[in-house]
This record gives structure tokens, C-alpha cells and sequence, in this order.
């Protein structure tokens, strides 16, 4: 079943949100400039540069033909690759670091996809250098490479951390793997993600008192040592500095709970300086409320409404422990957040104009976002049942403010009449321009999934079609 509707631009009317009778925007939101992609290419030029930096010392160092024999060639590859994971290491903790010049220009989306590839190409790049150094240096002692193992415990520095750096890096890897990391809590693989920390810690000593470009003095050792200054200096801004001035500034606390449907609650937030705030609809920050037994727990919501000065809201789904605790939550309970972070944002569009596609809870940013996105929108929002519909009264209340057409996709998954919506040439015949516009999608991953096939089939660019990505 599909329940359409298109709105007409008109004046505002008033109407309240849920919320103790409150405008749901008191002041209409500006259409915040376009940022652009210039922050991803700078940062990925810088990126290269830096790993280029990495191991050209080694080519200036190694005399030619010093490569002659199977031997020395493997013992170099080792060395290669124990350069390039050194480096991706620091990669990968600068993009866990949180920083908040990266967040705003590249965005925790982003991020998340290059650490995921990045850690793929690091893992690889660890258990290269691994094989190649026991392989070369057994070759070199005439002896076996469970042998090499033994002897470079007994008589190298540093050398037992590095193994155990290594075998977290590999129990990471592991449980990154997406069917185990859906098997896990959250929780539970959020702490063993952390200890990527602990590799970057165990493997500096390695590094630098074994490595044959590191462990002299001179400019390469220098350059090697600043970039881990600048990566922990990185790391505590994001992680621990950032945080706490931004809590300290704006002091949030819980406002009210309200319950959107059986499973589903809003958390209405207060604090100082919310006039200040420098927040996009559809981002999202890492909330941790504090009470007895949340306050350890630190998870990513986005808000689903755009700022307006007097409170902040985020509307979440009820799916396990944590999320159902929230419906408990008493006025005045204090709230520790890290962000805002994403580009899943209308300062993010290519086009003038967009369509938007939620399904369930996924509306969330995508109801927050519409109230920055220039005129002529679109909004197909899915749902199984109308009990599932979020936030109509609102939507209903933006289409008409924002001259967005909304259509109601109602039905299971199976139903002939969405599936046929959602096609490419259903897509095209709601929105005969879909492929001149930039195209923003939340929601479970199977539909997410079909509809960036359709849209591709529909003529989308792949540029123009973003996706709400919280974390890895």
C-alpha cells in the first residue's frame, strides 16, 4: 500500500511537534553552504605523500645490486612491508582519533569506510612483514622459520611485544569480519577495537630499535617520530580535550521522554549556548548518559531535528539493553556527547535539488536534514506498517513549509506494490529527474542495498548517492 502525498509551499501555520506544545523549528533553518569534496582530496593527497615519505628511505639506502639473492630479496620485502604497516598504523589511529577538523570535512562516514579498507590493506601489509622477515632470516641462518621464531624472542629487543602487537592486530581483524561483528554486543567489539591503541604502543619499541631506516639518528628517525607526536596529539584533542570543552560549554541534560510508538522514544535534551551550537540536520553525536547503568556506554544517535537554539532531540528505536533504558530516563539526568560528526548533511549536496529514502527509524536524520535542503525535495519514506511510521505529523508539516513531495511506501518486503516503487523505473516515475539529483539514504542495510542498485540502474552517479554510516 502506498499512501502519496505532495504539498504545496505555504506559510507556517504554528504547528507543534509532541513536545509540551514546541515549535518543532522556531526560526526556518538557512540552507547552509555547499563544503564540497576538497577536504577528502587534500587529505587523501596527504595520505599518499605521507606514505611515499615512508619508504623512500629505504630505496636511498639500499646500494644496487644488493638485491641478488631469493634471500635478501625476501628479507627486503619484509622490510617494505613492515614500513608500510608502521605507517598505515598511525593512518588508522589518526582516523580513530576524532578529530574534529576531520569529522566536519570528511566525516565520520567517510572515515569509517576508508579506516575499514585501510585496516584490510594494514592487516595484509603486518602479516606480509611477518612471514617475509621469519622466511628471509631463517634463509639466512640456514635454519627453519619456527626456529627464526625462537631465536629473534631470545636475542631481539622489543621483539615479544611485537608478536603480541601482531596478534591483536589479527584478532581485530577477525572479529571485523561482518558476520562475527553482528554476532557480537557492541560493546564486546567496541573494547577490542579500542586495542588497536595497545599495537601502537607495543610496536614502537620494534620499530625503532630494529627498524633499518629507524633506529639511527637522523632525519628519517626524526620524521617517523614526529608523525607518532603528531597522531597522539591528534588523538587526545579528539578523544579527550575536544570532548570535554564541549561539555563543559553546553552542559546537556535530559529534558523530557517522550514514547513515538511502542518501540520507538524521543529524548528531548537542554543545555547552555545551544545558539552556538554548530550542528547540521542529519548529523549525529556519541552519546553517553549518565547514569548508573548507561554511563559506561557510549553510542552513536543522530538528531532528528535541526537546531533551533532552546534543545537538541535525537528519536531512537528500541533494539537491545542500552536503547531500552532510555524510556527510563528522568529530567535532569546529565549527558556526556562527542560530535557533531557526518556529511550526511544538505552542506554536502552536489545538486540543487534531492530525493530522500527512509526506512523505519532511518528517518531520524533524514527528517532533521529536510529542514535544511533547498526547496523541491522528495521524501519516499518505507515502512511495514503504519504503527512503524515515525514523526508523520512533523513530515507532514515540512513537505508543505518545504515544497517537498512525501509519498507513505506501506507494505512488507515482499509486496509487489514497493518492490515496483522502488525499482528504477518506479523510482523514475515518481521523480522523472532522480539522476540530476543528489539522492541521501537511511536505513536497514537490505534496503539501503536495493535501492542504490535501483538508483545506479536509474541513472544515479555514485557521487550523488550518500549513505548514513554512524560507525565501522
Amino acid at each position: 500500500m502506498t499512501h502519496s502525498h505532495t504539498h504545496a509551499a505555504g506559510r507556517r501555520t504554528g504547528t507543534s511537534s509532541r513536545h509540551g506544545g514546541r515549535s518543532a523549528a522556531p526560526v526556518p533553518p538557512q540552507i547552509p553552504d555547499r563544503r564540497g569534496p576538497g577536504g577528502r582530496r587534500l587529505l587523501a593527497v596527504l595520505l599518499a605523500v605521507g606514505l611515499l615519505a615512508s619508504v623512500l628511505p629505504w630505496w636511498l639506502d639500499t646500494p644496487a645490486g644488493s638485491l641478488r639473492t631469493t634471500t635478501a630479496t625476501i628479507t627486503a620485502a619484509g622490510r617494505i612491508s613492515g614500513l608500510v604497516a608502521g605507517y598505515l598504523l598511525l593512518v588508522q589511529v589518526l582516523m580513530m582519533s576524532r578529530l574534529p577538523v576531520l569529522e566536519k570535512w570528511i566525516g565520520g562516514e567517510q572515515l569509517a569506510r576508508w579506516h575499514r579498507d585501510v585496516g584490510a590493506t594494514l592487516l595484509v601489509a603486518m602479516l606480509s612483514h611477518v612471514s617475509l622477515i621469519l622466511v628471509g632470516y631463517a634463509g639466512l641462518r640456514k635454519h627453519s622459520a619456527l626456529a627464526e621464531v625462537g631465536t629473534l624472542l631470545r636475542e631481539y629487543d622489543n621483539m615479544l611485544s611485537a608478536f603480541v602487537a601482531a596478534g591483536i592486530m589479527v584478532l581485530i581483524g577477525f572479529t571485523s569480519i561482518r558476520a562475527i561483528r553482528r554476532a557480537l554486543p557492541y560493546e564486546l567489539w567496541h573494547v577490542l577495537h579500542l586495542s588497536s591503541y595497545l599495537v601502537l604502543l607495543l610496536g614502537y619499541g620494534h620499530q625503532f630499535s630494529h627498524g633499518g631506516q629507524l633506529y639511527r639518528p637522523g632525519p628519517v628517525r626524526t620524521f617517523w617520530i614526529a608523525m607518532y607526536v603528531l597522531v597522539i596529539a591528534a588523538l587526545l584533542w579528539g578523544r579527550l580535550i575536544a570532548p570535554l570543552v564541549f561539555n563543559l560549554r553546553h552542559r546537556l541534560q535530559v529534558a523530557d521522554v517522550v514514547a513515538e510508538s511502542p518501540d520507538t522514544v524521543s529524548v528531548y535534551l537542554t543545555g547552555e549556548r545551544l545558539d552556538r551550537l554548530e550542528m547540521l540536520g542529519g548529523q549525529y553525536f556519541r552519546w553517553r548518559f549518565l547514569t548508573r547503568g548507561s554511563w559506561w556506554q557510549s553510542h552513536p544517535f543522530s538528531v532528528s531535528a535541526a537546531s533551533n537554539g532552546r534543545w537538541l532531540r535525537l528519536t531512537v528505536k528500541v533494539v537491545g539493553a542500552h536503547t531500552a533504558d532510555l524510556r527510563d530516563l528522568d529530567p535532569g539526568t546529565r549527558v556526556w556527547a562527542e560530535g557533531p560528526s557526518g556529511t550526511f548533511t544538505a552542506a554536502h549536496r552536489l545538486r540543487e535539488r534531492a530525493l530522500l529514502i527512509a526506512g523505519g527509524s532511518g528517518i531520524t536524520p533524514i527528517r532533521a536534514m529536510l529542514e535544511e535542503l533547498p526547496p523541491g525535495a522528495a521524501l519516499i519514506y518505507r515502512a511495514s506498517t503504519p504503527a512503524d511510521v515515525l514523526l508523520s505529523r512533523e513530515l507532514d508539516w515540512l513537505a508543505q513549509e518545504r515544497e517537498t513531495s512525501l509519498w507513505y511506501v506501506i507494505g512488507s518486503r515482499d509486496d509487489p506494490g514497493p518492490r515496483q516503487l522502488l525499482s528504477p523505473d518506479g523510482l523514475r516515475q515518481l521523480v522523472p529527474d532522480v539522476a540530476r539529483r543528489d539522492v541521501y539514504l537511511c536505513g536497514p542495510p537490505g534496503l539501503v542495498e536495493q535501492s542504490v542498485r535501483a538508483l545506479r540502474r536509474a541513472g544515479v552517479p555514485r557521487r550523488q548517492i550518500h549513505l548514513a554510516t554512524f560507525e565501522l
